[in-house]
């Protein structure tokens, strides 16, 4: 089969586009031919790898997949070939405290497809058939696939670990990124006030149209500034920073007294230097998250067959486009997700 895949770390001109060897259900896993496969910054960090990220090489990324059962392992039940399906990207390889009460993603078990293990960014994927969630008919791959991660991901942080509550103000750092635009619908979904910071006229036109109540264009104004004015210099109450480095001191000025800051990545690198008097000298929150349980995954799926939340897409690349794809994506003038079609 063919896929998008590297066979060691490094910047974006290690990624090849070629021939890797298909797939083979082990016990208790299906194959499913990829129809969509959307990109996550996720997978710029494990192509450049990490200290003691360990990976069978060749390797290919890709955890957002939505396609075609095409093989069926020894012990699954209750899926066959033919069924049009999407695949939870959290993948737990056993049983422990944490998965025993409903927090799959804080275990040392739960690995991530694309990261951990060979993902979408291929023509077929091999996953274990728990991870299967059925797909409409009438939905078309590319809008099935785009909002799997970010949507389990933005759910889980938001919901689950901000604990967020109606008419509470919420600050999403950031409107390119497909967390944010996702951050953006769940917190409304939740009834809050949604506050975005936008790089741009675009973007902030963009992030309006998604339901963000108040839109600031960082290219004309100090985000701090405007923030601490616009609120009396009471803050908001939730700031979800995914940017990292260049943001998070600002975040930590931003957000209210007793306030909480939800990370769950660092686009602009993972080390940032804080003053951790703004930590308990206003006693705000430095909260961390990291996608969620296979039932926060069914909940997502239903709110979005339902029409609840919206797939945001960027654009759709073929696959054999697959590294101009990820080009485009480390540029970060994208809007949404970007989605590879085999």
């Amino acid at each position: 089969m063919k896929a998008v895949f590297f066979e060691s770390h490094g910047e974006i001109d290690v990624l090849r586009y070629g021939s890797v060897p298909d797939p083979i259900p082990s016990v208790g896993q299906v194959v499913v031919r990829v129809r969509a496969c959307a990109l996550n910054f996720l997978d710029i960090w494990v192509r450049r790898g990490w200290p003691g990220l360990k990976l069978e090489k060749p390797h290919w990324c890709g955890a957002d997949v939505a396609g075609e059962i095409v093989a069926v392992g020894s012990g699954v039940a209750g899926w066959a070939v033919g069924q049009r399906v999407v695949v939870d990207p959290g993948i737990n390889r056993f049983e422990d405290e944490f998965t025993r009460r409903g927090a799959a993603s804080v275990s040392p078990g739960y690995s991530v497809l694309g990261e951990h293990v060979r993902g979408g960014a291929a023509e077929y994927v091999a996953v274990p058939a728990a991870n299967l969630a059925a797909m409409p008919e009438g939905l078309d791959f590319p809008a099935a696939a785009a909002p799997l991660l970010v949507g389990l991901t933005a759910w889980r942080m938001l919901i689950h670990r901000a604990a967020l509550h109606p008419a509470e103000t919420v600050l999403v750092v950031g409107a390119g990124g497909g967390v944010n635009s996702m951050a953006i619908q769940v917190a409304k979904l939740a009834g809050a006030m949604v506050w975005v910071v936008a790089d741009g006229a675009e973007k902030s036109a963009k992030a309006a149209r998604l339901g963000a109540d108040r839109v600031i264009d960082r290219s004309q104004t100090d985000w701090v500034r405007e923030v601490l004015t616009a609120t009396g210099r009471r803050g908001v109450d939730v700031v979800v920073d995914n940017v990292g480095r260049s943001t998070l001191a600002g975040s930590m000025q931003a957000v209210a007294r007793g306030g909480r800051i939800v990370i769950v990545g660092n686009t602009s690198g993972p080390k940032a230097e804080i003053d951790i008097r703004f930590i308990f000298g206003k006693q705000i929150s430095l909260i961390g998250s990291t996608m969620g349980s296979h039932q926060d995954f069914l909940t997502v799926t239903e709110l979005l067959w339902k029409g609840k939340l919206e797939p945001v897409i960027d654009r759709v690349y073929p696959l054999s486009e697959g590294i101009e794809a990820y080009r485009r994506m480390e540029a970060g003038g994208h809007f949404g997700k970007i989605v590879l079609q085999p």
